[in-house]
């Protein structure tokens, strides 16, 4: 009997190591499927700021949208860095995870393998104890008890050492999946943000060398073409003829700055007839997994 309750006792260790890893696996799982999930939706809406950014960038002054618009591309980059960490972390973080349900299933088939066993012996040796009681001196029936007990002992030791075996397996297995999951999630990481620092660094730099002043000059330029000149000095009886005014207009249509803007309005109308930035599930889709 005491081997029984030895049994017992090794069981029940048994039992709580699979417990506990069907326990916090469950716990790693569902958390980081929702790392993953909310990974996904900054990736989406900073698509939405992409699109936003290259839509405002086409309504403005040459430098900020070329500013603007490489600021977008960079930011698109990124986003595309960030489906392939999405992909990533689903395939080599959250499915291992979620396939270990079954592996826990199947140990705890295992464990109630060993235990109908048991309770086979533990049944044949109650058996004996009460025929011993009873009947002490029917020798013939308390050797066929006597033999089932060493049968259902037998199985048990026999159910037992494979339990263990299983066990064992189980434990060295977790421990290694857990290594490995947790060193693909912490690469996974490590690579989406060192690409991103990258693209980052870049984004910084372009900005940090816009132009502001010749924007600014574009933009005052385009408002004194847009509103005239305004002259305070009062008429004099020198002042020219209307027809003369109307020769001074005509001249001042062609002025250089007339001229020049007018390059950079056509220069405008062929820039905002590029494409815009593509669908980025699109460009995504040649990533490396």
């Amino acid at each position: 009997m005491n081997i029984v309750l030895s049994r017992d006792s090794q069981v029940r260790g048994m039992e709580n190591t699979v417990t506990n890893a069907e326990k916090y696996f469950g716990q790693f799982c569902s958390l980081l499927a929702a790392y993953t999930r909310k990974t996904a939706r900054l990736r989406d809406k900073a698509d939405q700021l992409v699109r936003q950014l290259v839509d405002f960038a086409n309504t403005e002054t040459p430098e900020l949208r070329a500013a603007v618009r490489s600021f977008a591309e960079d930011l698109a980059k990124v986003q595309d860095y960030r489906q392939a960490e999405v992909e990533r972390l689903e395939t080599k973080v959250v499915t291992p995870l979620k396939l270990y349900g079954a592996q826990i299933k199947q140990t705890r088939a295992e464990i109630k393998k060993f235990k109908r066993v048991r309770n086979n012996e533990i049944k044949q040796l109650e058996k004996l104890e009460k025929l011993r009681q009873k009947s002490p001196s029917d020798r013939q029936m308390i050797s066929q008890a006597e033999t089932r007990v060493q049968r259902a002992s037998v199985d048990a030791s026999r159910t037992t050492q494979q339990l263990e075996e299983t066990i064992d397996t189980f434990q060295k297995q977790k421990l290694k999946d857990l290594q490995k999951i947790f060193s693909d999630f912490i690469t996974i990481e490590m690579v989406f943000h060192a690409k991103a620092v990258e693209v980052y660094s870049s984004a910084f730099q372009a900005l940090e060398s816009y132009d502001l002043e010749r924007d600014l000059e574009d933009f005052r330029a385009k408002m004194r073409g847009v509103y005239g000149l305004y002259d305070p000095r009062p008429l004099t009886d020198t002042a020219p003829s209307l027809a003369s005014l109307g020769s001074l207009a005509g001249q001042s249509a062609e002025s250089p700055i007339r001229n020049q803007r007018k390059e950079e309005e056509a220069s405008e109308d062929n820039s905002t007839d590029e494409d815009p930035v593509e669908d980025l599930r699109g460009q995504r889709q040649g990533l490396h997994q």
